[in-house]
């Protein structure tokens, strides 16, 4: 007796199609068998569905049975075989008859045969709308998020007992329908709001101009100046996610299995912000099943790196690679798995190891060797990759009570949505969405300058020996700065801007 179910399985953040095929013999001493290259997880559940189908008076085990998991050759994960695992075995012994070909069926068993959530669900149900199977059979935690993939008919159960129940047509189910759209409309507010920030001119046009382009921004100040107050205002002037990137981020975020009980898209763009002592997995992603980093859990919003420098430098090295190809590869034993990171950097740190250095309120007490050391965890090739870079000042308390309310945050966000509409506009045709993620063939196209600022470009080129990557920089900036102004030629004007905010410390 023998019976096939379709399931799926994680390969990155996309879905694998598998087969859980079973054979349930009449001769032989009884055994349960699970083939096909699964991990522990799978190997015990055979347990888990040894026990549950026994709790529901199913008896079937003094019989051979053996599950396979096609194909054999790839090593598969995760607790979710358990639910086709258990509908394949009552298939092959005549309990349920009905044609399971349409269905997807994924889901964790409890032993007494309740249905768990599980992680990745939006990826594995992708997969299965891609390839044609629309009816997706899974435990009622994933069934919201399940029901996010356009097209699918869910049907999400609390019980193995339902799931027999509704495959033998003894119980009536309709498809869970989810609003898609309605739910990435209705974007919660931010508690944070720039008019909390006093003063701090400089520092707060350059966080403009980095959310109107996604670019990567560096604040450097002493302490309580605000470096943090300003990053962690900037998702408040970020538009809304599209719905392709709530869906990307959903999807990796499911696959980090930090969704598996909630059902709605993520609509606010993520604002990551590990801690200095982080490793190299953490930031980048890794570990035994090639989970996503950091660079990745980010992708669509913001990497905060507060008092960057505290960093080891290896950690700020490995940030080189996503930061230029906006994707992770992860390579482990017998797996290579790629991840978006499509994120922006956000930096602040002080300017030497006391903080001081530059202050007028506090003086300096390190050495100049000590700076130079502290510095150097921030190397050149790094720098290169940023693309504004702006001092904020200590602002004493005197003044501070005499600044006016800064500009609130929906003011601002008005004109970086206006931005991002003409970028959008601009790169219709292109697979990009923003300027920082110009390529040099794009740069060479849409970055017009007119002939004041291709003679001022020259001279900046000239005299500060900049590097190629900084050059491209600083028209991918400067192109921002030009939509901000409504100018379709980037002049002079824009052109200047940019390089003094990409090199703070520089003038002509």
């Amino acid at each position: 007796m023998f019976a096939k179910i379709n399931s799926s399985y994680l390969y990155g953040i996309s879905g694998v199609g598998v087969e859980v095929e079973c054979d349930v013999s009449s001769y032989g001493l009884p055994s349960f068998s699970i083939v096909g290259l699964g991990d522990n997880a799978i190997k015990e559940s055979k347990d888990r569905v040894k026990s549950a189908l026994k709790n529901l008076d199913h008896h079937y085990f003094n019989h051979p049975i053996t599950i396979n998991l096609a194909p054999a050759d790839m090593k598969k994960d995760g607790s979710h075989f358990d639910l086709p695992i258990a509908i394949s075995i009552l298939k092959a012994v005549g309990v349920i008859e009905k044609d399971t070909d349409e269905f997807l069926i994924i889901g964790e068993l409890s032993l007494d045969g309740k249905l768990r959530g599980v992680s990745g669900v939006l990826s594995m149900v992708e997969y299965a709308i891609i390839n044609g199977i629309k009816k997706i059979i899974l435990p009622f935690d994933n069934m919201a998020e399940a029901a996010l993939v356009p097209e699918a008919e869910v049907y999400g159960f609390h019980e193995l007992a339902d799931v027999i129940g509704f495959l033998r047509g003894d119980i009536e189910k309709s498809p869970y329908i989810s609003d898609k759209e309605a739910d990435i409309l209705n974007n919660d507010l931010y508690d944070a709001d720039f008019r909390d920030v006093r003063g701090q001119f400089q520092a707060r046009r350059a966080a403009e101009v980095s959310a109107c382009g996604m670019h990567n921004f560096i604040m450097i100040g002493s302490p309580g100046s605000g470096k943090t107050m300003i990053a962690r205002r900037i998702p408040s002037i970020l538009p809304p996610m599209t719905l392709q990137e709530s869906l990307e981020c959903t999807k990796i975020h499911s696959v980090a299995g930090l969704i598996k009980d909630s059902g709605s898209l993520i609509k606010k763009r993520p604002f990551i912000s590990p801690h200095h002592t982080s490793s190299n997995i953490a930031i980048i992603g890794g570990g035994s099943k090639a989970s996503p980093g950091n660079v990745s859990l980010a992708s669509g919003g913001i990497l905060f790196l507060d008092e960057m420098l505290e960093f080891s430098r290896s950690v700020l090295e490995v940030l080189r690679q996503p930061m230029e190809d906006r994707f992770v590869t992860i390579a482990r034993a017998g797996k290579t798995v790629t991840y978006p990171a499509k994120f922006m950097l956000i930096g602040a740190m002080n300017p030497c190891p006391c903080g001081y250095l530059g202050d007028n309120r506090k003086a300096c007490t390190c050495s100049q060797n000590m700076i130079e050391r502290y510095r150097a965890k921030l190397s050149g090739p790094m720098l290169d990759r940023i693309d504004l870079i702006s001092r904020v000042e200590a602002v004493d308390y005197k003044d501070l009570m005499d600044i006016k309310e800064g500009e609130p945050s929906e003011v601002i966000r008005q004109r970086v949505i206006e931005a991002h509409e003409i970028q959008a506009n601009r790169f219709k045709n292109e697979n990009i969405l923003y300027n920082s993620e110009m390529n040099e063939s794009m740069v060479r196209k849409y970055c017009h300058l007119d002939s004041d600022a291709e003679k001022t470009l020259e001279v900046i080129m000239n005299k500060y020996n900049i590097s190629a990557r900084s050059y491209s920089k600083i028209l991918k900036t400067s192109r921002t700065i030009a939509d901000m102004a409504h100018s379709n030629d980037i002049t002079k004007s824009h052109i200047l801007e940019a390089f003094q905010m990409k090199l703070p410390d520089s003038a002509i």
